[in-house]
């Protein structure tokens, strides 16, 4: 269905001209996920998003889907719980997207280690337990130290124990908002990016019942009129838009910044995602994944008080990293010169909340009493052995004793836990949590959304399942996943796209293929220097996935930027001359989008602190 540029045009007038039941501000994943969901349950539903879908917080993650092993090194059995089990909700309801990848876990002979191999086997046990998985091919296993080296032969050596194996998924965390967008649009949805809420409109009881907006691209400022307003916009809930603080009740955000670098894989080669605590004494761990012929690693934890809209890798954050890396692969001998491309993000942390952090970070680092340790691991393996049942291990979780606890809070040790706030003039907050949470965090929103619509406006909504909302681009079996995507694959072919190309479509557009390649006949004949899997990917994406810039497609709708640094100069200059055509765009135009995105590609690259390396060496 279309969702273009002139889709935009005419939703802008629609939310000028038409009340809504509810508006939604902000198109990161927790606002797509809420849209998605309520057009679904037949609320007349608008979106805004101030920048592109998924610009913010939801394109800079660790891009992975996982459930979170490390919490039950401090027993959070019901996080855990709570999260591979929602894991494999977003795996059914987008099989395009998150993959299965088994996740290495490298043990060594060291007391600050967060695992020793007989702690991490238990938590693995318990762990495919929740998950389900355990008796399944996916089911943990482990390897001892002379399989590691061989797995990793690049791998530090020294005091090394052996390794834990067991599952995890790889995921696309922009992809996955914009497949929620696109479906949200399908179902009637009323959505476009690059537009602002700058202040709360208020009836004449001091009710919000809708927002002043600005238009990105022409600076009219317009207004949006809905019986219901949620604030969904990450690390910006309590900062989004103008509002009575006497009335609304928003959490106050503690974002902290984590950073990610990409190096080709002939720098440093890994057969499979790997996590390992970081080495420096702070309770960090650290995850290398290997992908699309690159590898990359993250991520740091830091409180953030910069500029929201455009956190930035800077060089201490690169030196923290790579010690961490080289400490763990000396053979490599990583250095700045080495990084092809990089990203930084805001974790949407609440603030003065110190349960576990759901991005893996040290919670409660009191020291637990041996006793109730000893108590906890055997009522651990009666569970195991079927003598016991969850309800025994939650009991001996709660009578677990710390012997001390830290008063003050490690950035990395702020919850990653969510919340939904509703003030009194009604604004709803929903806020925190992580992309594996945002379908159920979007569903207990939608749950007070309804009853609220119906209380104050009698207006009826369905009740609908959202674990079998299946998003754009996932309407197929979720347990036939490969054999679905071979056969997009195969008549992708039949178009003369090669191989490899063609699964690349597949894997990007899943149920969707069809419809990109039926743009074939659409295309003009030309001497544009790209092949025809990315002018048909390209042109799908500016017709059907609301895309205005290079800069969107290259770095979001792809990760062309990220994983493809080596050949983005070869395409860039294509890429901005079709999208020229396609849009139509002034000669001034063409060139203001090639200006940005020839920036966005040096920053990602980190030209600026390679250059201030450069000086200080010439200096």
């Amino acid at each position: 269905m279309e969702f273009s540029y002139m889709t935009r045009q005419e939703n802008i007038k629609r939310l000028k001209d038409e009340g809504l039941d509810l508006l939604v501000i902000g198109g990161g994943i927790t606002g797509a996920g809420v849209a998605v969901q309520a057009v679904a349950s037949g609320i007349k539903t608008g979106l805004i998003e101030m920048q592109d879908f998924a610009e913010g917080t939801s394109s800079r993650s660790t891009k992975l889907v996982h459930g979170g092993l490390r919490y039950l090194k401090t027993f959070d059995v019901e996080v855990v719980s709570d999260t591979v089990k929602e894991r494999a909700v977003v795996q059914g309801i987008a099989p395009h997207i998150p993959r299965p990848f088994p996740m290495l876990l490298p043990i060594y002979d060291d007391p600050s280690s967060t695992f020793n191999m007989f702690s991490l086997k238990v938590a693995m046990d318990l762990y495919d337990r929740l998950a389900g998985v355990d008796g399944t091919k996916y089911a943990n296993y482990t390897i001892d130290r002379e399989e590691v080296v061989q797995r990793e032969p690049n791998i530090n050596q020294e005091n090394l124990l052996g390794a834990g194996v067991y599952l995890d998924y790889v995921n696309n965390d922009s992809r996955l908002v914009i497949e929620n967008i696109k479906e949200a649009n399908d179902l009637g949805g009323i959505i476009a990016n690059r537009v602002k809420a700058v202040s709360a409109i208020y009836d004449s009881d001091g009710i919000i019942n809708g927002v002043i907006a600005e238009d990105g691209l022409t600076k009219e400022k317009f207004e949006i009129r809905a019986k219901l307003v949620i604030n969904t916009t990450g690390p910006w809930v309590d900062k989004a838009f103008e509002l009575d603080e006497n009335k609304s009740k928003i959490p106050v955000m503690r974002p902290t910044k984590g950073i990610h670098l990409v190096v080709d894989e002939k720098r440093l080669s890994i057969p499979q995602p790997t996590y390992f605590d970081s080495g420096m004494g702070d309770g960090r761990m650290i995850f290398v994944v290997p992908r699309e012929g690159k590898t990359y690693f993250g991520t740091t934890d830091t409180d953030y008080h910069g500029d929201y809209r455009h956190p930035r890798v800077e060089r201490e954050d690169v030196d923290y990293l790579l010690k961490a890396l080289n400490k763990h692969f000396p053979k490599a001998g990583l250095s700045l010169n080495d990084i092809e491309a990089s990203w930084a993000g805001l974790r949407p942390l609440i603030a003065g909340n110190s349960s576990s952090d759901y991005n893996g970070g040290g919670a409660n680092t009191g020291k637990v009493s041996e006793e109730s340790f000893t108590y906890l691991i055997e009522t651990v393996d009666s569970f195991n052995e079927n003598k016991a049942t969850r309800e025994d291990v939650e009991q001996a979780i709660s009578q677990l004793k710390t012997a001390r606890m830290e008063t003050n809070l490690k950035p990395s040790q702020v919850s990653r836990g969510s919340s939904l706030d509703v003030g009194a003039d009604r604004l709803l907050t929903l806020s925190g949590g992580k992309i594996t949470d945002y379908r159920k965090m979007a569903a207990g929103a939608l749950k007070l959304i309804r009853k609220m619509l119906k209380d104050y406006f009698n207006v009826d909504s369905k009740q609908i399942d959202s674990k079998k909302l299946q998003v754009s681009g996932g309407h197929f079996d979720a347990t036939n996943v490969e054999d679905t995507i071979e056969f997009y694959k195969t008549i992708t072919m039949e178009k003369g796209i090669p191989e490899k190309r063609a699964l690349d479509l597949a894997n990007r557009f899943g149920s969707n293929t069809p419809r990109v390649i039926s743009y074939a006949k659409k295309l003009k004949a030309g001497n544009s220097t790209l092949d025809l899997a990315e002018r048909l990917s390209l042109y799908y994406s500016i017709q059907e996935e609301m895309t205005l810039t290079p800069v969107d497609y290259l770095l979001r709708r792809t990760n062309h930027i990220l994983f493809h640094a080596d050949k983005i100069n070869n395409i860039s200059e294509a890429i901005v001359g079709e999208m020229a055509k396609i849009l139509e765009w002034s000669d001034e135009q063409k060139e203001k989008m090639s200006e940005q995105l020839d920036q966005v590609i040096s920053e990602t690259e980190l030209n600026y602190l390679k250059e201030s390396k450069q000086k200080q060496l010439i200096g």
